[in-house]
């Protein structure tokens, strides 16, 4: 088991090199976009198209990565987000650059990126024994906000020197530095259970047993939509982050620091829970992380300044990695391995379903309502509040916005059932005998919450 958890880390060692890489084209391509447009909207598209796919393929993709080898799906996920990566390139290197072309790029790669996640997710269970998957998860969880450390950072530095195709040119280099530690990885493949052989038969139905299992497990189901709710609170605010801090500072500097200091604080709180003894059962981890960060959300549309952003976003979150390591920890622990990929895909499914809506609303909202609102007679009432200044109306979602998380957050919590589910809910306990197992030597879900 202990080459198994290096297999595990040197995984996710490359796959945070690849996550900088992608990180720094992002942060590139969201100022040119931003200053070139001065809008909310194009960048709200962007998450748009990036999240559709986690609606319509999620669960098909978790039946091919139950049905594959999850190391194969692994290496055909990063390579086909390098070949978006690619193709925008091109049309930067020749400029032809265009909105449209941006947002089919991010529609194909989030289609790999979908890919990707129930095989990574499910191959924790594989390589790492239960343990030591509470520091696993968390590693897992804070490897993208090492990445938004550090991206921004040199992504600021480099795009003045190199441009947005030198920036996305060291972007295609990381890709092919995880694919090349992902060809020379092992990763067994699950035993068979008789509840996974249940599932077993088209991909439908295989599509379906992930759904399934989640609605014969009530409160697991109950946990999901609030999910669900959650991500569309959270990604609503937070697509307004580069044009908020941008209208705020007017510098693409104090951006990059501003970006980086959410990065900073999940690698520090995810450090933290890491050394953590003696936790509190998962779901109360899960729930009192999820009300600190509503916390703070409110409190980065009162912010102001770079300074105090920088200060509110490390805190907003801090408790994001215990939340979501001690969420997979549980749910890896409660389904049955050879149903993972299905399962974990089925609940990205359904916990980004309100997604792709909240870009949709978000955009239009803070360009067409409530930056034009701000200044108005009817604004004297929120103005002690966030103020009377540009961005005050994207300020006032991100209040409005944290707020709702807190309270549904306390409400969901004092609730008995809630409290107990991870007792209540039965552990995955091994059903086949081991002649079943199938071996091959020759492969991101986290919830966003």
């Amino acid at each position: 088991m202990k080459s198994s958890v290096h297999t595990f880390y040197l995984i996710i060692i490359t796959q945070t090199l690849s996550l900088i890489g992608s990180s720094m084209t992002g942060f590139a391509i969201g100022i040119k976009v931003f200053n070139d447009t001065g809008q909310v909207t194009p960048l709200a598209l962007v998450g748009f198209f990036s999240q559709l796919p986690r609606i319509i393929s999620a669960s098909f993709a978790g039946v091919l990565a139950d049905r594959w080898d999850r190391r194969k799906v692994l290496i055909m996920a990063d390579a086909g987000q390098a070949v978006g990566t690619f193709i925008l390139l091109l049309a930067f290197a020749t400029d032809n650059f265009a909105l449209w072309i941006l947002y089919l790029v991010v529609f194909i790669q989030a289609i790999f990126e979908v890919l990707q996640s129930p095989a990574l997710s499910a191959t924790v269970t594989m390589l790492v024994p239960d343990e030591q998957r509470d520091l696993a998860n968390t590693i897992q969880q804070i490897n993208r906000p090492a990445a938004n450390i550090v991206a921004p950072i040199i992504a600021g530095l480099l795009f003045v020197v190199i441009g947005v195709t030198g920036v996305m040119a060291l972007d295609l280099i990381s890709f092919f530095v995880a694919i090349g530690a992902l060809y020379l990885a092992h990763i067994p493949r699950p035993k068979r259970t008789a509840e996974g052989e249940q599932s077993r038969g088209s991909v439908l139905k295989e599509a379906w047993s992930g759904f399934k299992f989640m609605l014969e497990r009530r409160l697991l189901m109950y946990i999901v939509l609030y999910a669900m709710l959650l991500n569309f609170l959270f990604n609503a605010a937070g697509i307004m982050m580069t044009p908020y801090v941008l209208t705020l500072t007017g510098s693409e500097a104090a951006l990059g620091a501003v970006i980086a200091s959410l990065g900073a604080g999940m690698v520090a709180g995810g450090i933290a829970f890491s050394m953590w003894r003696n936790k509190p059962g998962r779901i109360h981890v899960v729930f009192w992380g999820i009300i600190i960060c509503g916390f703070f959300l409110s409190a980065q549309g009162i912010a102001r300044t770079a300074i105090v952003l920088m200060i509110v976003n490390f805190l907003l979150l801090f408790p994001n990695p215990a939340v979501n390591a001690s969420l997979m920890s549980l749910l890896q622990i409660k389904t049955p391995p050879d149903m993972q990929g299905r399962v974990f895909a089925s609940l990205m499914q359904l916990a980004m379903l309100a997604t792709p809506l909240a870009f949709l609303i978000a955009g239009p909202l803070a360009d067409e309502v409530l930056e034009p609102a701000v200044g108005t007679s009817g604004w004297a009432i929120v103005e002690p509040i966030v103020g009377a200044q540009p961005g005050s109306g994207m300020g006032l979602l991100m209040v409005i916005n944290g707020m709702l998380v807190v309270v549904t957050g306390i409400l969901l919590y004092s609730w008995k059932p809630i409290r107990g589910l991870e007792n209540s809910l039965p552990d995955y306990i091994p059903e086949v005998e081991d002649d079943m197992t199938e071996t091959v030597v020759d492969e991101n879900v986290v919830l966003a919450i």
